[in-house]
């Protein structure tokens, strides 16, 4: 099947191999976050900061495509505005608080996205998505130390991490829900709706203080740049074509494995634990991740 078929009409298991690949790129999301808030860029503008090049060059494209923008309604425009408020909310999370922690709460949304299959586009939970899910939940209680309690949220980035796993899976149900809106029109609102969202959060959550220096952008823009242009663009691009075409808690496991390079990275540069709980978790949630392509495959045998 030739690329531009496939692009156009969809492919199951490209879908699954790109949501599990943009899924361990975005495990990497919060190191130029921190280095963003590192470099007087701070909360919400850190955000802001990261998806500006990506929505400057989109803006010609969304102009050109306004026809589609206007048939695409409320549809487009609630997609976009859940794909941006998740963004939002999961970017800043990784300043308030662990990055597991942040991860860890953010990937409850298999659940609420198989709920929501479930429930509203009338899909099907099946055995190897609900042994997926228990996978990803067995290796959470192990990562978040259940023995040590209930791990309940505990603070701002604990609540902001909870709120962007149910907006990511309420985006995901919208995708599924209306296959026919073109992937580079959801990333334009998506790109949009983060920027709306990160002027609104950052005029009424911080202090006119925090409010980054022009010379702040300048200093990052060396790396940015290209980051946001050559990596993220695309993957968003990616995670968007794939989406449609995967059941909601299905793209959700598949995601799982930003879990695992999150958790890795974060004990390789910073002071947070690996060790034997650590290494468990990330196997179970990996297969959690897995599951749902491999389950099928072994039956078949």
């Amino acid at each position: 099947m030739a690329l531009t078929q496939i692009v156009k009409e969809g492919h199951q298991g490209l879908a699954r191999v790109v949501c599990l690949f943009g899924g361990a790129i975005w495990g990497l999301y919060w190191i130029p976050l921190r280095e963003l808030d590192a470099a007087g860029i701070l909360g919400v503008w850190a955000t802001g900061a990261f998806h500006l090049l990506p929505l400057a060059l989109l803006i010609p494209v969304v102009l050109c495509r306004r026809q589609y923008w206007r048939d695409g309604g409320l549809p487009l425009q609630a997609t976009g505005a859940a794909m941006g408020l998740a963004i939002l909310l999961y970017s800043t999370a990784f300043l308030y608080t662990d990055v597991v922690r942040a991860l860890l709460l953010f990937y409850l949304n298999p659940i609420w996205g198989a709920l929501l299959a479930r429930f509203w586009l009338k899909e099907e939970i099946t055995l190897d998505r609900m042994i997926g899910i228990a996978f990803g939940l067995t290796g959470m209680v192990i990562l978040l130390k259940i023995d040590h309690g209930i791990p309940w949220p505990r603070g701002a980035g604990d609540w902001l991490a909870l709120g962007s796993g149910l907006a990511w899976a309420v985006s995901a149900t919208l995708t599924r829900r209306y296959p026919k809106l073109r992937t580079v029109d959801i990333v334009g609102g998506w790109f949009f709706w983060a920027a709306i969202f990160t002027v609104i959060a950052g005029s009424l959550f911080t202090e006119p203080a925090t409010l980054p220096a022009l010379g702040a952008f300048a200093d990052v823009l060396i790396w940015l740049a290209p980051l946001s242009l050559l990596i993220v663009l695309p993957t968003y691009l990616g995670i968007t074509w794939g989406l449609p075409q995967l059941n909601p808690g299905t793209s959700g496991l598949l995601f799982m494995t930003e879990l695992s390079v999150g958790a890795l990275s974060a004990a390789l540069l910073t002071n947070e634990v690996f060790g034997i709980r650590e290494t468990l978790g990330i196997l179970f949630i990996s297969f959690a991740a897995l599951a749902e392509v491999l389950l099928p495959r072994f039956r078949r045998r």
